[in-house]
């Protein structure tokens, strides 16, 4: 364990403290836990504060909650300032309405490599049973689990990731609510761009310009188990705007934008 990296986890939440519940539960859970756990609040009630406290009071790391104030979706923003605030050297990086399978952080920092950033895949949770994940608090699923899509992804066999290649091309399965990357490679592209407004693309667009200074992506594949719980679709009103400066980056190999996270250094 002793040449694993030293870890960051930032989840970004919006007023569901029920789901952030779970997350937090399923950290306590973890084979090997992070050495810090980071809430980048885009501008919930105080519902989620209280929430956060209750776990500071038991949580065995550093649980640190960076809020600023609610104007409409600004994840970019609020996961620049939470990893601006990360004390070590690599960022694990889930949403706010992931569960983790117990072995999550171990595997990403079993397969951390400088020069690289790994993302995996998600187990849908579906909705006919998030009253009841939601009532008796699940944190632990499996291939015969209830209610979730694409069993084949409740498989661990990490040992097969010795045969996973990299690649210097953004994967279209990148997702990132399961992804993880080295903090100063993060700095090196300025973070995420606040350009982008609303919701989707912010983590496309950042992994894009880490393949644009020469950093390879590596698939958690049989590994780096992630449980996505159910909601409605988000508002895509502004998804154009950030397909299109999404495409600017990969055709013109952009590297740096303008307004990242040295705002906040």
């Amino acid at each position: 364990m002793s040449n694993m990296p030293k870890c960051t986890l930032v989840t970004p939440t919006y007023n569901w403290p029920e789901a952030l519940d779970l997350l937090l539960s399923s950290v306590l859970n973890q084979s090997v836990l992070p050495n810090e756990v980071i809430i980048a609040d885009d501008g919930s009630s105080n519902e989620t504060e209280e929430l956060i406290k209750k776990y500071q009071q038991k949580f065995p790391v550093p649980l640190i909650h960076v809020w600023h104030e609610d104007m409409k979706n600004r994840k970019p923003a609020i996961m620049n300032k939470a990893i601006a605030k990360a004390k070590y050297e690599y960022i694990i990086e889930i949403d706010g309405d992931i569960i983790m399978n117990k072995h999550f952080v171990e595997d990403h920092l079993t397969f951390a490599e400088k020069g690289t950033y790994l993302f995996g895949s998600r187990v849908n949770i579906q909705e006919n049973i998030l009253g009841s994940i939601f009532s008796k608090k699940t944190v632990h699923f499996d291939i015969f689990s209830k209610g979730i899509k694409k069993r084949t992804r409740t498989i661990r066999i990490p040992f097969l990731m010795n045969f996973s290649k990299k690649t210097d091309i953004r994967s279209p399965k990148l997702r990132g609510c399961n992804m993880s990357f080295w903090k100063e490679d993060f700095i090196k592209v300025n973070g995420f761009n606040e350009n982008l407004v609303g919701w989707g693309i912010d983590d496309s667009e950042m992994i894009q310009r880490l393949h644009n200074i020469g950093i390879l992506g590596k698939r958690l594949k049989f590994a780096g188990l992630a449980y996505h719980i159910y909601h409605k679709e988000q508002s895509k009103s502004h998804i154009e705007i950030n397909n299109e400066i999404e495409k600017q980056t990969t055709e013109r190999k952009i590297t740096f934008i303008e307004k990242g996270i040295n705002q906040y250094l």
